[in-house]
């Protein structure tokens, strides 16, 4: 599957008034962290994903599956693996539904918004509170963010 995301990050503090559709907590580790490559574990509130994605740039493969939470868990704990920890925020902008990240921890500051796309050209609203593209920038992809911990 094909995964196209914009990424930007956040100026200011005004999606706090924005319509949020729902809120989840996540936890991710990576097995394997490359420049066009990566292999994650990532754990929410209730479930948890083996994830590989392929490529760089604006649109990557991406194949994701879901595994048993404890098994998540054990696999992050065994391999010793260091965790992002973050809350990510649904906010609704007119027809678009933006992932909004708040990073905790080491990364307690960084705000990120992304937004999937159906394809490269697809033009989209801006909302007030989005500040630079850094689609393009490896070091906002959360594989290299996990190297700050």
């Amino acid at each position: 599957m094909k995964e196209i995301e914009r990424k930007f990050l956040v100026a200011n503090d005004a999606w706090k008034q924005a319509k949020c559709i729902g809120q989840r907590e996540l936890k991710q580790a990576y097995l394997l962290r490359g420049s066009d490559r990566s292999v994650r574990i990532r754990v929410t509130d209730n479930m948890a994903f083996f994830t590989i994605k392929l490529g760089t740039g604006l649109t990557r493969s991406e194949f994701e599956y879901e595994i048993p939470q404890n098994e998540a868990n054990d696999i992050i704990t065994e391999a010793g693996l260091p965790c992002l920890h973050k809350t990510r925020y649904y906010i609704q902008n007119g027809i678009d539904t933006w992932e909004l990240d708040v990073f905790h921890g080491a990364l307690e500051g960084l705000l990120v918004a992304e937004l999937e796309l159906s394809d490269e050209a697809q033009e989209f609203a801006k909302p007030n509170w989005l500040g630079e593209e850094v689609t393009f920038d490896p070091a906002y992809l959360n594989s290299n963010l996990i190297e700050r911990l």
